[in-house]
């Protein structure tokens, strides 16, 4: 009970405090701090969930990272990389549904150059001045980030993964470097993106010790966006083997980054619904504001598979869309046609 108290008066809290308070598993306190979360939630955001349209554009990867389906050694994913015209196809049919944000994610595809991005966000900015576009297309040099800015770019997705490097290095190849990772959170954050960082909740080889570092970089970071789920395997993968994360230490993640950061955009994602039917649901209930349909072409949903068994891929975005407000109802909150932009304290 004490270090509940402490969290939810100081919002931080000692590496050694967050170990003890993640291992804590008395129900009455994660009660306690369930529903500060969801009273902090709902005095910043009301009972409104901000929807945002997932174009997921390309599944080419130059990248090996040990937990990903889409990873470059993958010899048996079936590859494909939207057109332009594909991508703004999606961007249309998603206005039409209510979207008024279009996240634009991929792997880290070097056909993708600055050029053939900036040409794309300009496009999506010209043609809905009224919406913002979100991009998650991995690490990229400052310049680059500069001009998908200047483009018209709002906001950037880019999880750290880990913040531990002895924990980075289990996941990732050696050509790839926590440092770089986090320099590129910091840079986007310094060019005005609002951006977001995140964490699987049980990657192999993580500790409690780990999440609390995650967490004491998140507070240092305070980025205005959130996005934690569940480690589920890919069988293609080294970890293909390795037990799936916890769905109850996710939702209780997700109460105690409300509670760190009363006003973040925190979304119910595809991976909880995925590791439980009812996970996106359950979400709301714990303090998160965002979920993300799927605007991707049907053909392609399957296709961008970062772990196994990833719901609604063979939906049409209407019956995502549809879905998705019937599923925020049966807990009482609503989908809203908005940007849905971080609201400053």
């Amino acid at each position: 009970m004490k270090l509940v108290e402490k969290l939810i008066q100081n919002r931080i809290l000692s590496k050694e405090e967050f170990v003890e308070l993640l291992a804590n598993t008395d129900a009455e306190d994660r009660e306690i701090l369930r529903k500060e979360a969801v009273r902090l939630r709902e005095k910043y955001y009301g009972h409104d969930v901000y929807i945002r349209g997932l174009i997921e554009f390309t599944n080419y990867c130059r990248n090996n990272c040990y937990y990903c389906g889409i990873r470059r050694d993958n010899r048996h994913l079936e590859r494909y990389r939207l057109t332009k015209e594909e991508i703004l196809s999606c961007c249309e049919s998603g206005y039409r549904l209510g979207y008024r944000t279009f996240v634009l994610q991929g792997g880290e595809d070097p056909w993708f150059n600055d050029d053939r991005m900036e040409d794309i966000v300009h496009n999506i900015r010209t043609d809905y001045p009224d919406c913002a576009i979100t991009l998650s297309v991995g690490e990229r040099s400052r310049e680059s980030y500069q001009r998908l800015k200047e483009a018209g770019a709002d906001r950037y997705l880019l999880r750290h993964e880990t913040a531990n490097e002895a924990h980075y290095r289990k996941l990732h190849p050696e050509e790839m470097s926590l440092a770089n990772r986090k320099e590129c959170l910091y840079t986007l954050k310094e060019l005005g993106y609002q951006v977001g960082a995140g964490f699987m909740v049980g990657a192999p080889g993580q500790t409690f010790e780990c999440l609390a570092e995650d967490l004491i970089f998140l507070h240092d970071l305070q980025p205005e966006m959130i996005g934690i789920g569940p480690f589920l395997p890919h069988h293609e993968t080294p970890f293909a083997h390795e037990e799936k994360g916890s769905y109850d230490l996710t939702i209780y993640l997700l109460s105690v980054l409300r509670v760190m950061f009363p006003n973040v955009l925190l979304p119910a994602t595809t991976a909880l619904g995925t590791i439980k039917a009812t996970g996106r649901e359950q979400g709301m209930l714990a303090g998160c504001n965002v979920v993300m349909p799927n605007l991707s072409p049907v053909a392609n949903r399957k296709q961008y598979e970062l772990y196994d068994n990833k719901i609604c891929t063979g939906d049409e975005a209407a019956e995502c869309r549809g879905c998705m407000e019937n599923r925020m109802a049966s807990v009482g909150y609503h989908l809203v046609v908005d940007r849905g932009d971080f609201k400053h304290a």
